[in-house]
């Protein structure tokens, strides 16, 4: 028996590989499918079934393009309604895989079909349970995203219910494979393994801690930042069915001379520019978004572009293929192209270019007494402002930048300097307001970590969060 946790960092999501006897599944696959058809090469396996815990928020599924490579049927649990064929399970239905065994348990909470599967190996002991977002480490499903008109509370509710009757039975060796780990927005405060045990997670994980029901639901409800604006969007997309990943790739692997690129800049195309942010600071066509690969890539893309508008790459070399694909994770079907030769060859031809002046936090220091007309921007999470920041800053997260309300409260003579944790976010705000309009802005490299470290500029918690 093989059990093999496929995990992607950038989207904090794992994918598994299960096979005996020349049997395989593969439960909630990214929608780049290649790993799951490498894997069962490998092991001399056909994949029998592909099983989905519910509809994901946070990336869209590779079921569609898994069983129509394979021809192995979807399934899903009990209360799950879709526009595609799948195999509709019953609580407590058994599936054969070689000669281990997949149960199948119902664990209604994070959403109303929301399932784990529960595997037995040759001898018919239990193994592992694949909760999907039912059971993180440390952490459960929030319950405030995808099923109609249930409540947060009622929702919360069906997972106390799950927990106590489902999960919490069960012995304590048993292996926990959730679908995700640490920084995903599926759960509030998700630990930082990526497995555990269900005897482990009894002794410290909150929501497995004996406790009433209300108290239960209150943990679990309350604290809950907004949950990214692409994940009702992904969740439709997963329920109804989407466009084949092929030909996404085939038309976004569409080369462009900088004349065709001009020409789709002018037909209002997005310019998305994914090079390392010390690149694109150093410069980068007027008017792009930076949104690096090297970070949440996906993540931010999915939070800050409109999944309307077509847009065009500009990727380190060699990086397009891997630009399109991960963009098609969270559900980006309109990249129409990316420029040939990349941002060196736009530069080489002459054509204009804007660049993000970095200022280092001893600069700052020295700017903020003398400055009347300057004013520091924090565009990481609430909840990291108040734990501290520059004394007087103004917190503008990130995710809330796409707001023109939001950003039309920065007066266009103030002198700007955005800062975030290490740089990452801050060049994605820095790209952001340039494309606005907004030309007086700096960057601060390093961020609150330097800021913290260096000790030269003054600082405070929680008494202004300003926004």
């Amino acid at each position: 028996m093989l059990v093999q946790q496929i995990y992607t960092g950038c989207l904090s999501e794992a994918a598994y590989f299960v096979e005996s006897k020349g049997e395989a599944i593969v439960i909630d696959p990214l929608r780049d499918i290649e790993t799951y058809i490498q894997l069962a090469k490998e092991n001399n396996a056909t994949i029998k079934y592909i099983f989905e815990t519910h509809f994901h928020a946070d990336f869209i599924s590779g079921h569609l393009d898994l069983t129509k490579k394979t021809g192995a049927p979807i399934v899903y649990g009990p209360n799950t309604e879709a526009g595609f064929s799948f195999h509709l399970a019953k609580n407590g239905e058994i599936f054969k895989i070689g000669e281990i065994t997949l149960e199948v348990i119902h664990t209604p909470g994070h959403t109303l079909e929301s399932t784990c599967y529960l595997l037995r190996d040759e001898n018919g002991k239990p193994n592992c349970i694949f909760t999907g977002d039912t059971l993180f480490i440390g952490d459960v499903g929030r319950p405030d995203l995808s099923s109609g008109n249930i409540s947060k509370e009622e929702l919360a509710g069906n997972l106390y219910e799950s927990i106590q009757n489902k999960l919490m039975p069960l012995p304590d060796d048993i292996i926990v494979y959730p679908a995700h780990g640490p920084g995903s927005s599926c759960g509030k405060n998700i630990g930082p393994e990526t497995q555990s045990t269900i005897g482990n997670e009894r002794k410290t994980n909150y929501a497995m801690k004996p406790q009433t029901k209300e108290d239960f639901i209150k943990s679990v409800t309350e604290g809950l930042e907004e949950a990214p604006t692409y994940f009702a969007l992904n969740a439709k997309i997963n329920k109804e069915g989407y466009h084949i990943l092929e030909d996404i790739i085939d038309k976004g692997l569409t080369p462009l001379s900088i004349e065709e690129f001009k020409n789709k800049i002018e037909e209002g195309y997005v310019i998305l520019d994914t090079r390392k942010e010390e690149d694109f600071a150093n410069g980068f066509i007027p008017g792009a978004v930076f949104i690096g690969l090297e970070g949440r890539f996906a993540e931010w893309a999915g939070n800050l572009l409109s999944f309307e508008e077509p847009i065009i790459l500009v990727t380190p070399f060699g990086k397009e293929e891997e630009t399109i694909i991960r963009l098609a994770r969270v559900g980006f079907d309109k990249v129409s192209g990316y420029l040939n030769g990349g941002f060196n060859a736009w530069q080489n031809s002459g054509e204009k270019t804007d660049l993000i002046i970095n200022i280092d936090v001893d600069e700052l220091a020295m700017d903020i007494p003398f400055d009347d007309n300057l004013l520091v921007v924090d565009v990481r999470k609430p909840n990291e402002f108040s734990e501290g920041h520059v004394k007087n800053a103004m917190n503008l997260p990130l995710a809330e930048m796409t707001d023109i309300a939001q950003i039309a409260s920065l007066e266009e003579d103030q002198n700007i300097y955005i800062h975030c944790e290490g740089g990452y976010r801050s060049t994605i705000a820095n790209s952001l307001l340039k494309r606005q309009g907004y030309h007086n802005v700096r960057n601060v490299p390093g961020g609150w970590t330097k800021i913290k470290e260096e000790k030269k500029i003054p600082t405070e918690k929680e008494a202004s969060l300003l926004n």
